[in-house]
C-alpha cells in the first residue's frame, strides 16, 4: 500500500482513499502490539496506572478582517499573531506542550526507565499546526510514533477529526469525523502507524445515552476497527441502574437500540471529574499505589487507574506536569505499580486467559429506566413516548448524553449555532452523499472539511459571541460550496 499525501488542493487529506485506509486498519487488527516486544509483565505487579494527554485547537475563520472571506486558521496561530489580547501570551507555551513529549520520552528511555503516555490530538489541531508552519511539532511526534525504540512508550488514541461531541452531532456526521481522523493520521504518520491505533477517546468525554444514538456511536467505532473506548465514570451505569462497583477494571459497554440491535466495545473507565491537576500532578500514580490485585474472570489481575486531561490548558499542565511526570516515571519504573498504556494492559489481560465475556457489562446512563418501560425492538416511536414520559416524571432525566462535566448540556441553549450546523449537515447528505459525489472530488473534500470544522465543540462550549459566529460562518461555507448560487 502506498502512503497518502497529507494535503490535497490545500486541504487536509480527510477522504478519497477509504479502501486503502480500511485495509491498513484491518491489517493491524488482531495483531498484538507488544507480544514480541519487551513490556512490563502485569503478572508480577499489584496495580498500574495510565495517563492520556488530550490536545485540541479549533480552526476559525479569522485569517482576515471580513469573517465571510477570512482564511481559516488555527486558533493557536491567531493567538501567536495577537499576543497582546487576553491570555494569548500562553500561545508559545501551548506550542511547546504539543511537542514536549518528544523531549521527555527519549530522556527517560536513555535513563533506562519505562515511560508511557497516551496521546489524543484532534484533526483540527494537527491541520492548524501544519498551516501555521509549526513543523517542529510533527518532527517530534513522528519520532515518538515511528521510531521502533520509542513507539512502545507512546499510544495514539483515535478521536473525532473536528472535536465533535457525539450526543449532539448527527450520527452520520460523527462517522465521517471518525473516518476523517484515521485518514488524516495515516497521511501524516503513515499507514503502519494507523494500524497501531486501537483505542478511541471521545471529545469532551461525551457519551450518548439516547439508545439509538448510543448504538450508532458504538457501531461506528466497531466498523472503524476500534477495540476499546475511554468513558467517564458518571456517564455509565450497571444494567440494573447502579453505579459501577469496580471502575478500575475494564468493562464491556453494551448499547441496545430501540429496534433491538446491539453493539458493544471494551470500555476503560476514567474516574472522577475533569481536573487537569489529576494528570498534571500525576495523581493516578498515588491512587494506584493504594490498590491491590482483583478478581476478574476467575483470575487475579492488577487494577488500572486511568486518567485523561487537556495537555496544555492551565498552569499545572503547562508548568508542573513535565517535572512531575519525570519524577513519577523514574520512581514507578520497575516497581509493583508501573505506568502502562491501555492496549498494553488489555493485551496482557486477554493473553492471560481473561475473556471479553468476563468483563462486567455497563450501559450509558439512564438506560435502565428506559428499558423498564419498554422492550428493545418496540421501535423509535415507542422510545420517543417513553423518553417524554420519563422527562415529565423527573426533571433530571435526559437523553442528551454525558461528558466530563455533569452540569453542562451540549444541546440546550445552542440553537444559534446548532441550526446552521444541522442545515449544513442536511445539505451535505442530500446534495453530496445523496447524489453520489465521489469522495475524491474537490467539492466533496471542501464541503467535508468545512462541515467537520463547523461541528467542533468549542462553538457550543463558549455558547455566545464570536465563537458562535465562527461556527455559523463555517456552516454557511458548506452551503456555499454545495449550492453556491443559494448561499
Amino acid at each position: 500500500m502506498g502512503e497518502l499525501p497529507e494535503c490535497i488542493d490545500g486541504l487536509p487529506n480527510l477522504c478519497g482513499s477509504e479502501q486503502t485506509v480500511e485495509a491498513a486498519i484491518a491489517a493491524g487488527r488482531h495483531r498484538p502490539l507488544f507480544r514480541d516486544e519487551p513490556s512490563v509483565d502485569v503478572a508480577g505487579i499489584d496495580s498500574a496506572f495510565a495517563v492520556a494527554l488530550h490536545m485540541h485547537q479549533p480552526l476559525i475563520p479569522a485569517g482576515g478582517p471580513d469573517p465571510r472571506t477570512a482564511g481559516i486558521v488555527s486558533n493557536l496561530q491567531w493567538m501567536l499573531e495577537h499576543p497582546e489580547l487576553g491570555d494569548n501570551h500562553n500561545a508559545p507555551v501551548f506550542h511547546w506542550c504539543y511537542k514536549r513529549m518528544g523531549e521527555l520520552i527519549p530522556q527517560l528511555r536513555s535513563e533506562g526507565r519505562q515511560p508511557r503516555i497516551m496521546l489524543d490530538y484532534s484533526g483540527t489541531l494537527l491541520h492548524g499546526l501544519r498551516r501555521a508552519g509549526l513543523d517542529d511539532v510533527f518532527d517530534a511526534l513522528r519520532v515518538l510514533t515511528c521510531d521502533p525504540d520509542l513507539r512502545q512508550a507512546v499510544e495514539w488514541l483515535g478521536c473525532p477529526w473536528g472535536h465533535a461531541v457525539a450526543p449532539s452531532t448527527p450520527v452520520q456526521d460523527y462517522r465521517l469525523h471518525v473516518r476523517a481522523w484515521q485518514h488524516h493520521f495515516a497521511a501524516i504518520f503513515g499507514l503502519e502507524a494507523l494500524e497501531r491505533v486501537r483505542g478511541f477517546s471521545p471529545a469532551e468525554m461525551a457519551l450518548p445515552n439516547h439508545p439509538d444514538v448510543a448504538y450508532a456511536f458504538v457501531k461506528t467505532l466497531n466498523d472503524c476497527g476500534y477495540e476499546w473506548l475511554l468513558v467517564q465514570e458518571h456517564t455509565v451505569e450497571l444494567p440494573d441502574g447502579r453505579p459501577l462497583e469496580h471502575p478500575h477494571l475494564p468493562h464491556r459497554l453494551v448499547c441496545t437500540s430501540s429496534r433491538g440491535d446491539r453493539a458493544e466495545i471494551v470500555a476503560v473507565v476514567k474516574t472522577q471529574g475533569s481536573d487537569t491537576k489529576l494528570v498534571g500532578q500525576m495523581q493516578p500514580y498515588d491512587e494506584a499505589k493504594g490498590l491491590s490485585r482483583m478478581q476478574l474472570g476467575g483470575r487475579s489481575v492488577p487494577p488500572l487507574v486511568t486518567q485523561i486531561a487537556d495537555g496544555e490548558n492551565g498552569g499545572v499542565m503547562m508548568h508542573e506536569f513535565p517535572p512531575r511526570y519525570l519524577e513519577v516515571v523514574r520512581e514507578c519504573s520497575g516497581s509493583h505499580t508501573p505506568i502502562l498504556n491501555v492496549t498494553e494492559y488489555l493485551e496482557q489481560l486477554f493473553a492471560s486467559g481473561v475473556q471479553p465475556g468476563d468483563l462486567p457489562v455497563i450501559q450509558p446512563l439512564f438506560q435502565h429506566r428506559i428499558w423498564q418501560e419498554m422492550e428493545p425492538g418496540d421501535g423509535p416511536d415507542r422510545l420517543a413516548e417513553v423518553i417524554d414520559q420519563l422527562r415529565h416524571k423527573d426533571g433530571r432525566f435526559h437523553v442528551e448524553g454525558g461528558s466530563w462535566t455533569n452540569d453542562l448540556s451540549w444541546v440546550r441553549g445552542y440553537d444559534q449555532v446548532l441550526a446552521p450546523m444541522e442545515q449544513a449537515s442536511s445539505l451535505f447528505h442530500e446534495r453530496v452523499l445523496g447524489r453520489g459525489v465521489p469522495s475524491h472530488d474537490l467539492r466533496y473534500r471542501e464541503a467535508l472539511f468545512h462541515l467537520l470544522a463547523a461541528e467542533t465543540s468549542c462553538y457550543r462550549y463558549w455558547g455566545e459571541g464570536v465563537w458562535t459566529d465562527y461556527g455559523a460562518e463555517l456552516a454557511r461555507r458548506v452551503a456555499g460550496i454545495i449550492t453556491p448560487s443559494e448561499a
